[in-house]
């Protein structure tokens, strides 16, 4: 009997998942405008913090100096604290590219008490931009490049859709051999936990972005209060999308193709750090939610393929679990060019997620939550 329940609760929540969450794993983007519909004019001030990128940030501003974009455009690199050639870096670039007059440089106060680093250094940069009075802030990391019209299609989208926020996941590296394995199903967890369509939706709760690519207006900014009423936020993209949409902002998330990141998480260890950093601070530090994750993955994920050497009804079950999971996997796999054969291994995938949703909250209960760079971003608060 036990077998057969578990059988039918994994079919139900796949069931659940493919048929009425959205249509998260077909990957498209709702409502994204031609380039052409952009109202030009528009000013946009982009914000890069910026802490030890000496290998990256100048690919990423010289993306920026050569966007296809007519409105007036400044860049704001905010060194945090760097102790490597960041701003050396940045600097030559826009000197080659002879726009020296697009790039102003703010070095960063140290952190105040109560702020990440992140969110830290756009409050500088969001500051000393102010006198460039934008229409729009992109707020942009240190490590992406921008495709040359990727700035007019975010103005275009935010322009023609009446939205407050527009973000675009960038396309990650998957050459490793650990990014292949892990970096599509980082990309399937994230929409599925925010499906688009709902995200876009003003009357559903569901709000999110992806902070790498993310364009939101001056009023917008203004309305909630500023970046400091999310200051202590881990996932701050995601709290900058839910702050607006309380607000009353429409916000849209998507997914790039032609706008991709540098930072490559070549090693399993790297990619396992990565989803560490934050997998508890999506859990709000709930044991409660914990413990649920861990049943709800056990068997959304792993019971499937262990059921098909059970009883022929929960076999039967299992196997439509899996077939039900591998047919919502693979939309994410063609994206990033992997073989359908992934789709079986899907289970041992998200074996190793759980496993770094564990490790997250023992990092946090021992003082290291969200540790990044050096700082812990995520402490224990009493």
């Amino acid at each position: 009997m036990i077998p057969e329940a578990v059988g039918a609760f994994s079919l139900a929540i796949w069931t659940y998942l493919v048929f009425q969450r959205g249509a998260f794993w077909r990957l498209r983007n709702h409502g994204a405008p031609s380039p052409e519909q952009a109202v030009p004019g528009q000013s946009v001030a982009v914000v890069i913090p910026a802490r030890d990128e000496a290998e990256v940030v100048g690919h990423s501003v010289r993306s920026l100096l050569e966007q296809n974009y007519a409105g007036r455009l400044q860049i704001f690199l905010v060194d945090d604290e760097s102790s490597d050639d960041t701003v050396a870096v940045a600097r030559r670039v826009a000197e080659q590219a002879r726009r020296n007059d697009r790039l102003t440089v703010i070095r960063a106060r140290p952190v105040p008490d109560g702020w990440t680093g992140k969110l830290w250094a756009l409050s500088e940069g969001l500051q000393a931009a102010a006198a460039f009075e934008a229409d729009y802030f992109l707020l942009a990391d240190a490590d992406i490049i921008h495709a040359p019209d990727n700035l007019v299609s975010l103005v275009a989208l935010a322009q023609s859709g009446g939205f407050d926020l527009v973000s675009l996941m960038a396309k990650l590296p998957c050459q490793s051999s650990a990014e292949q394995a892990l970096i599509p199903a980082f990309v399937f967890f994230f929409f599925m936990l925010y499906p688009p369509a709902w995200v876009v939706r003003p009357h559903r709760r569901t709000a999110a972005a992806a902070g790498g690519c993310l364009l939101i207006r001056s009023e917008a900014l203004k309305r909630i209060g500023g970046i400091g009423e999310i200051r202590g936020k881990v996932i701050d993209d995601c709290a900058l999308a839910r702050a607006v949409k309380q607000s009353g902002g429409c916000i849209w998330l998507g997914l790039a193709e032609d706008t991709y990141s540098l930072r490559d998480h070549g090693t399993w260890a790297e990619i396992g750090r990565m989803i560490s950093r934050t997998a508890f601070a999506q859990l709000r530090h709930s044991i409660i939610l914990l413990v649920g994750t861990v049943a709800a993955m056990t068997i959304a994920y792993l019971a499937p393929p262990i059921l098909l050497g059970m009883g022929s009804r929960a076999a039967v079950m299992g196997l439509g679990a899996w077939l039900l999971m591998a047919i919502a996997f693979w939309p994410t796999l063609r994206f990033y060019g992997r073989s359908p054969l992934w789709t079986l291994l899907l289970p041992l995938i998200a074996a190793f997620y759980l496993g770094a949703t564990l490790h997250s909250a023992v990092r946090y209960w021992e003082g290291r939550g969200g540790l990044w760079k050096g700082r812990v971003q995520d402490p224990v608060r009493a």
